[in-house]
């Protein structure tokens, strides 16, 4: 459902709405997740369930602001800047804590990491006075990344077996060829948008 189209006479939506508070408590998420982490020191036991519980929750409460401020008009500037910002914290953050325990190669975490941050800091400084809309591979980026660290987060093959952990490479492959596929697909579309100004 699109939201309306704030008219004549209507009030804008507050920064302070319910889909932006959402967005906030996400980022706010990311050091307690952090913390836990780092308390389970990759034992791999109950605090280690919680953090990646926190942060499939975490994660998943993107398309419920999104909802939120579609459905109910509450789409703002702020929360259409915020909300990418959150899952790429939250997401990095737990790229670096996988990393940090010895779970993930460092060349991952930082071609991941250098690719999204890259792509958000050129965002704003080249393309201020227009917007590239994310194309299916950006989306399908998104989508594929949150799951695959959501497998590689979860110590399933501790109760599984070590079937599990194909799984997770194959997921955390798939998520790295389409966060720097899509990078350059980004790339190519300002590039284009840049040659017709």
């Amino acid at each position: 459902m699109r939201g309306r189209v704030v008219s004549a006479g209507e009030t804008p939506a507050s920064m302070g709405n319910i889909a932006n508070i959402i967005t906030v408590v996400r980022i706010l998420l990311a050091p307690v997740f952090v913390w836990l982490m780092v308390l389970d020191g990759g034992e791999l036991g109950v605090w280690r369930w919680v953090a990646a519980a926190l942060f499939i929750l975490s994660i998943t409460t993107d398309s419920v602001d999104g909802f939120l401020a579609r459905s109910r008009n509450l789409v703002t500037d702020f929360g259409k800047l915020v909300d990418p910002i959150a899952d790429k914290i939250l997401v990095g953050a737990a790229l670096v804590a996988l990393s940090l325990l010895g779970e993930l190669w460092w060349w991952v975490t930082i071609v991941i990491l250098v690719r999204e941050f890259g792509i958000t800091i050129f965002r704003f400084l080249m393309l201020r006075d227009h917007v590239i809309a994310a194309g299916f591979l950006g989306k399908l980026k998104t989508v594929v990344q949150a799951v695959a660290v959501s497998f590689a987060l979860t110590p399933l093959w501790t109760v599984l077996g070590d079937w599990v952990l194909w799984v997770n490479w194959t997921l955390m492959a798939a998520a790295l060829v389409l966060t720097v596929v899509s990078g350059a697909q980004y790339l190519w579309a300002a590039w284009r948008v840049s040659r017709t100004r």
